[in-house]
């Protein structure tokens, strides 16, 4: 008989799900600030006594065997009486707390029964600690149940979660009936293809993280995801999630499902979409008085989820839409409450990398049993410095008590954090510096801050405005980050006129990617230009038992006709020298024949050749990147690339940019792309922050901070010319510095020999 797996968490908060979505996400970060509580009253546990056990037992409900695990934050013993302690944070005031929540006691129900269960025991105490985190004061609501009547209340639980369970099982025993049969999608593996596959499925039985460098054209997407879904078999991993941060490669991987599909797999996948973008209002606000669709969500969510189970496999964006419709629910949390549920997540990165909205539902027990595949993994590191920072600014505190006069709590709060801004501000040397060490009394300010605003949060009838929600996830956010400041972490002022901006910035983010992964039963971090390796290696995380996956380009030299023009773009000769770089770019578009991409360093550059371009006879139709562009418009400059056009286009566009990874424009679509620069970064403060770290751990700081990150953004421009087997295309590299030893020596493989062009 097949079993059910589930974690008492994700039982217990799927069955009794209370509250509204508008205060969800307070609640998901909550729990950061929560850990420390719940250490503070371990601590207090006498000799004995136990903290954070593993627990786990089969029951037979239904017809079905679950299997129920957790882990309960503590074991008590006084003389012969045995009981669980179940801990949890609370920004209300402990008088407001009268019975306890059902979802609380639920889960302690659940702990007590598997551990009467275990242990032979008729009766067994409960307690519920509620702990305040402003004051640290605390509340125990105590219970004694027999194990018949916990046995009862866990079966009944369970009954409540049978619906989906069957439901999840019946899929299950699809897929596994599906998978042995399908076979890979296309008649041959192309070059290194199979290998990447094999090293990909190695990683996942000897449950290891992969790190794989494989070039464009390897298939990347069909090579990681088809030896994942062959592995969920037996005693292997029964998740996985494909991680990037482009729409796009979430629509290939899409596709590639799609293609599994034909072949007769049976599997459910989910694609998640941000709630900006799949929000069917306006304006995206989740109160109830402004959404009908957040609006009695917890009374139809369910219905919903059973019926879209029932009838999809792979749930695109506009399938959850479709459903979202007919079920008068948010499409966003039906994708998020979808995701637990799915065998297979599509989703950006920070769904699980970012502490601030990582799902938080996701057990460590679930962790084990999931894969990571992380594409375009070279994305991964400026994102998880981004991920791992945090920024409060002096004039959004201000703003906000301007906004809300009335609350004095409140306005007391935020002046005391006001204080130590203008503290900061009159030690400050120049309008910006960095530190080792973070100011701790703006710390106890901020942390202080956000317990008056979870009270006034708690609040009834009371409407906030989005500033003051804005920042109170923003000072959350600074709070937790302040938990995981470390050596790679430096304390940022930055003066703007009147204004201070703090920032708890990560430099190396590869210890907090590291200890992220490691509950997860294996990750492949993969992409095109993890290139150099060793640079990408050590910042996402590697160590020397991961393993290692290097293959060459699996396309002819002779496809690329590489050029390089020696003329300087550096800042103080951009002026001087931008007729001849002009000129270069309408010599290589005017001596090849079709559609050009042509990529610059920053929208200014961009846009001083563009000016000069029109004025000369391209015979062609310039398109030009503009910042922010909507999903349509990006659509549309890509629907200009047509083979065979009366009219060729010139798109112009930057580096690091929209168009310049993550496209795939084959055949005549694309016959020229040319790179203008290195890609090196502005200079700026955390610039100079980055190349003295750097330089401080014994590493060449300019290459780590400038070079390596810039070559990278000139590696994803290039890699958009040669898509296929049968493409063939010019690329010319605008620069002196790729003619010097150093950016020579970095120069991907299939890029040389080049032809050097001589004025």
């Amino acid at each position: 008989m097949e079993k059910v797996k589930v974690s008492v968490r994700e039982l217990v908060e799927f069955v009794y799900r209370e509250g509204s979505i508008d205060l969800k996400f307070q609640a998901r970060s909550s729990m950061t600030i929560g850990t420390r509580l719940h250490q503070l009253l371990q601590k207090g546990y006498k000799d004995g006594d136990e903290k954070e056990v593993f627990l786990k037992g089969e029951i037979m409900s239904d017809e079905l065997t679950f299997i129920l695990e957790g882990r309960c934050d503590g074991i008590l013993y006084k003389e012969e009486k045995v009981k669980i302690d179940e801990i949890k944070s609370t920004a209300k005031d402990l008088s407001d707390i009268e019975g306890g929540a059902r979802v609380h006691w639920a889960q302690a129900e659940c702990y007590a029964y598997l551990l009467a269960r275990d242990r032979n025991l008729n009766s067994v105490d409960v307690q519920l600690t509620y702990i305040q985190v402003d004051t640290e004061q605390v509340k125990i609501l105590e219970r004694t149940y027999s194990f018949i009547d916990l046995e009862d209340i866990v079966r009944n639980t369970l009954n409540a979660f049978t619906p989906f369970a069957k439901v999840m099982m019946q899929n299950r025993i699809r897929f596994r009936e599906s998978v042995s049969n399908v076979s890979f999608p296309f008649p041959y593996f192309r070059k290194g293809q199979k290998q990447l596959a094999g090293a990909v499925y190695k990683t996942i039985g000897d449950e290891k993280t992969l790190y794989a460098n494989a070039p464009t054209g390897t298939g990347k997407t069909i090579s990681t995801l088809f030896p994942t879904i062959k592995g969920m078999k037996g005693d292997g991993p029964e998740k996985w999630f494909y991680l990037t941060a482009k729409t796009i490669t979430r629509t290939v991987a899409e596709e590639a499902l799609s293609l599994l599909e034909d072949k007769g797999l049976r599997q459910t996948s989910v694609t998640i979409t941000a709630k900006d973008k799949i929000c069917f209002k306006e304006e995206t606000n989740c109160q109830k008085k402004y959404c009908e669709f957040a609006n009695g969500y917890y009374d139809r969510i369910n219905g919903a989820l059973l019926d879209i189970l029932n009838q999809e496999t792979v749930m695109t964006r506009e399938i959850i839409e479709q459903y979202a419709r007919k079920h008068k629910v948010c499409p966003f949390e039906f994708s998020i409450d979808l995701s637990y549920l799915a065998d297979g997540v599509i989703c950006d990165y920070n769904y699980v990398f970012d502490p601030k909205v990582s799902l938080k539902r996701l057990s460590d027990e679930s962790r084990k049993r999931t894969v990571l595949l992380i594409d375009e993994s070279h994305n991964l590191l400026n994102r998880g410095r981004e991920m791992f920072s945090a920024a409060l600014s002096k004039a959004t505190f201000l703003e906000v008590k301007n906004l809300h006069p009335e609350h004095g709590a409140l306005k007391k709060s935020i002046q005391d954090v006001n204080k130590q801004f203008l503290s900061l501000r009159k030690e400050m040397q120049g309008k910006g510096e960095w530190k080792k060490d973070m100011n701790q009394e703006l710390l106890e300010e901020v942390e202080a801050f956000v317990e008056t605003a979870e009270k006034c949060l708690g609040e009834t009838g009371k409407e906030w405005s989005q500033s003051f929600l804005q920042l109170y996830f923003d000072s959350l956010h600074y709070v937790r980050i302040s938990r995981m400041y470390g050596g790679e972490h430096r304390f940022v002022l930055d003066s703007q006129g009147k204004d201070l901006t703090v920032k708890l910035s990560c430099i190396n983010p590869s210890r907090l990617i590291s200890d992220v992964k490691k509950p997860y039963h294996s990750s492949v971090f993969f992409s095109a230009t993890l290139h150099p390796f060793s640079y990408y290696f050590q910042q996402l995380g590697g160590s020397e038992e991961d393993y290692r996956f290097l293959i060459p380009s699996p396309f002819e030299k002779d496809q690329w006709k590489v050029e390089i023009d020696p003329i300087s773009t550096r800042y103080r000769d951009r002026e001087r020298t931008l007729p001849r770089i002009v000129q270069s770019i309408a010599d290589c578009i005017l001596h090849n024949k079709g559609n050009f991409l042509v990529f610059f360093s920053s929208y200014a550059y961009m846009r001083e050749v563009y000016e000069e371009l029109k004025e000369l006879s391209l015979h062609a139709e310039i398109r030009i990147q503009e910042s922010n562009m909507s999903e349509e418009e990006r659509e549309e400059f890509l629907q200009c690339y047509q083979a065979d056009r009366e009219k060729r286009v010139i798109g112009l566009g930057v580096l690091g940019g929209i168009f310049s990874e993550g496209i795939d424009l084959k055949g005549d679509r694309l016959n020229g792309v040319i790179v203008v620069g290195v890609g090196l970064p502005q200079p700026g403060l955390e610039q100079d922050m980055m190349k003295e770290f750097y330089e401080e751990e014994g590493k060449n700081g300019f290459d780590y901070t400038y070079i390596y990150p810039g070559l990278n953004k000139v590696f994803q421009s290039g890699g958009r010319l040669i898509r296929s087997e049968k493409d063939h295309g010019v690329l010319r590299l605008i620069d002196d510095r790729y003619l010097t030893p150093k950016y020579k020596a970095l120069l991907p493989d299939e890029w040389t020999p080049f032809e050097v062009i001589k004025k």
